[in-house]
């Protein structure tokens, strides 16, 4: 279940932009440009999407941790926290 509560509006403008970027990338690919031009487009994609994930995580640790904690979920939400990394 999503909670994005606070910061939706500014989560979803940011992967507009990024999305932009990724069509930016997508573009010089197909174009043949510079691969050090390309590379510097997706480096930036990547920090951009990163930053979107911090907000996410605030939020989540701000509402749906809070949320779970007061319900007594302490063991669920450590487990979902760590089972993130399991994807960097």
């Amino acid at each position: 279940m999503v909670h994005i509560k606070t910061n939706k509006q500014r989560i979803l403008h940011r992967m507009k932009i990024a999305h932009g970027h990724l069509n930016k990338v997508i573009k010089m690919l197909e174009n043949d440009e510079y691969c050090i031009n390309i590379l510097h487009n997706s480096l930036a994609v990547q920090k951009a999407l990163k930053s979107i994930d911090m907000i996410i995580m605030e939020d989540h640790l701000k509402t749906c941790a809070v949320d779970q904690i007061k319900e007594g979920k302490e063991t669920q939400m450590v487990k979902d926290l760590i089972g993130i990394y399991k994807y960097k």
